[in-house]
């Protein structure tokens, strides 16, 4: 592989800060859980705001590109956990309601 672990862990934070436009002060709230590769030509990335259950699964290939369908999982729907949220930055904490009512 072209790419180490933390190669691809790092990649698919900036895409994921990037789907979202997130700031560089936001950034700091997002964290690389894990790191796998899978097969001998993509990693499966894990991501999450630090502190809360929801995660980001993102393919990177070993040409550094992210496939652009990544699957987001949350044990929390729609506004049901919009209270877990109120010390996160406004931007963090609309793409985690963005994300827990679309998926």
């Amino acid at each position: 592989m072209l790419l180490t672990e933390v190669d691809a862990g790092l990649i698919a934070l900036e895409f994921l800060m990037a789907e979202w436009n997130i700031s560089d002060e936001d950034r700091q709230w997002f964290v690389i859980v894990n790191s796998r590769p899978i097969g001998q030509s993509w990693y499966v990335v894990e991501l999450a705001v630090a502190g809360l259950p929801d995660r980001w699964y993102i393919q990177v290939y070993d040409t550094g590109a992210c496939d652009p369908d990544y699957t987001f999982i949350s044990p929390i729907r729609g506004l049901e956990g919009y209270t877990d949220l109120k010390d996160l930055p406004y931007l963090v904490a609309e793409v985690l309601v963005s994300e827990r009512n679309t998926r």
